[in-house]
């Protein structure tokens, strides 16, 4: 019996193999409906990439419940801790016209980690397409400001940006609009420049909602990778400003005034707008190693301003400061701040030692004991702070890289209870990310 079946399923599988190779047939061939329906379905969505990486670490914190900038900071009992400290998924989908010039592009991006699912990126950007020199973008999308702010995280170095760029412009994006000034034909004399200007909510990704009616203007001017010599040294390079601020609920104002805070408690104040006012240059200059592959690359930045925040914090506000029930007082602050970038490959492009040193000093016009001082009115947040970071890099592959790095921070030393010496709150971070 089992002998005369064999032909029959023979010639059922053979048939099921003729229809499966006439269906794929059908799927090429564009004078066919399901062909022609392929084609259309390949032609739509040819233009959707998807990416995305997770970063899994650990660290080791000098002591326990630290204050740290090196990925938030640690709870009471913990010196030690496994974390994702990362975990993105993005879709980006763009289209050309006849000419192969952009025409319209969108893109949403997700985090997700142990803490919750968050978005980051939620924009669509539309390019004229006459001079093909402008777009225009809208939605929740990086500030324009600067170079490590807009460094995506999968591609630096270190495990954060800096002290600097995350009290400023905490997770560094924004609901806003933007111009754009960027040549894209090979042709135009002003390729190697882009000019970006926009306005923002200014709260960012922290805030449910705005909560004032004044807006930030962010602009920021950058030159392109231009070669240097004979030897492809590449140098690169913007100024940025941002123009903000808040919007005054309350009329004391804070301002140093000498050795002190003095307050303005005029009730005109309430309505006016508290300054926001960043300005920043940044500078990278590039060098081939020759035969030995990989670079040497030099990295620099440094922002002065005005903030506006609180008694307590220097942070960039995200929601109305309030003192129970009651707004609390506003402090306005003049801060500085820079960082530095040595990068070295050993040899090869797969390994790379990075060295850093940055500093931010959130309150320029007092230092050492005189925060602390008796009815001064300093906090926690007028200490300066500089960090020397060191790191080493392994690339296994364009998709996994391994990563060392360990951040020695010092605060400057105050009449301040728990800041009259250095506060011991190093991190060591061990990490390795996966990337498509």
């Amino acid at each position: 019996m089992r002998l005369k079946l064999l032909p029959i399923v023979g010639v059922f599988l053979l048939l099921s193999s003729l229809a499966k190779a006439q269906f794929l047939m059908d799927m090429i061939d564009t004078t066919k409906n399901l062909g022609k329906g392929m084609f259309s379905l390949y032609q739509k969505y040819d233009a959707m990439r998807f990416s995305g990486y997770i970063q899994p670490q650990f660290q080791l914190a000098q002591g326990k419940g630290i204050e740290t900038y090196a990925g938030g900071n640690f709870p009471d009992h913990v010196n030690n801790r496994f974390m994702l400290r990362r975990g993105r998924f993005r879709l980006d989908y763009q289209r050309y016209n006849a000419n192969q010039m952009p025409v319209v592009q969108f893109a949403f991006q997700f985090d997700g980690t142990e803490r919750g699912v968050f978005i980051r990126d939620f924009f669509g950007r539309l390019f004229e397409n006459r001079w093909d020199v402008f777009s225009v973008t809208t939605g929740m999308f990086a500030r324009p400001f600067g170079y490590e702010v807009n460094l995506a995280s999968s591609d630096r170095e270190t495990p954060e940006r800096g002290r600097m760029s995350q009290i400023l412009m905490k997770t560094e994006r924004d609901l806003g609009a933007m111009v754009t000034f960027e040549p894209r034909r090979q042709d135009n004399p002003f390729r190697f420049m882009r000019i970006d200007a926009g306005l923002f909510n200014g709260q960012g990704l922290n805030a449910s909602s705005d909560f004032d009616s004044h807006k930030d203007l962010i602009a920021r001017v950058s030159v392109k990778p231009q070669r240097l010599n004979a030897a492809n040294w590449l140098l690169s390079g913007s100024i940025s400003c941002l123009y903000g601020g808040y919007e005054q609920f309350t009329n004391y104002i804070y301002k140093v005034g000498g050795d002190v805070f003095k307050v303005d408690s005029s009730a005109a104040n309430v309505g006016k707008i508290a300054p926001r006012h960043y300005y920043g240059a940044d500078v990278q200059l590039k060098i081939p190693n020759g035969k030995k592959g990989g670079f040497t690359e030099l990295r620099a930045e440094y922002i002065r301003g005005v903030q506006t925040a609180t008694l307590s914090s220097s942070e960039s506000l995200y929601a109305i400061p309030m003192n129970g029930t009651v707004n609390a007082p506003l402090y306005v602050r003049n801060f500085d701040g820079a960082y530095f970038y040595f990068l070295q490959n050993l040899g090869s492009p797969k390994d790379l030692i990075v060295l850093k040193y940055d500093w931010y000093d959130p309150n320029r016009d007092v230092n050492g004991t005189q925060i602390g001082a008796t009815g001064a009115g300093f906090t926690k947040a007028d200490i300066k702070y500089n960090t020397f970071g060191a790191g080493y890099v392994h690339y296994f592959d364009a998709n996994t890289k391994l990563m060392f790095y360990y951040d020695w921070v010092k605060n400057e030393t105050t009449a301040l209870t728990g800041y009259t010496e250095d506060v011991k709150d190093n991190v060591f971070t061990c990490r390795i990310q996966y990337r498509f």
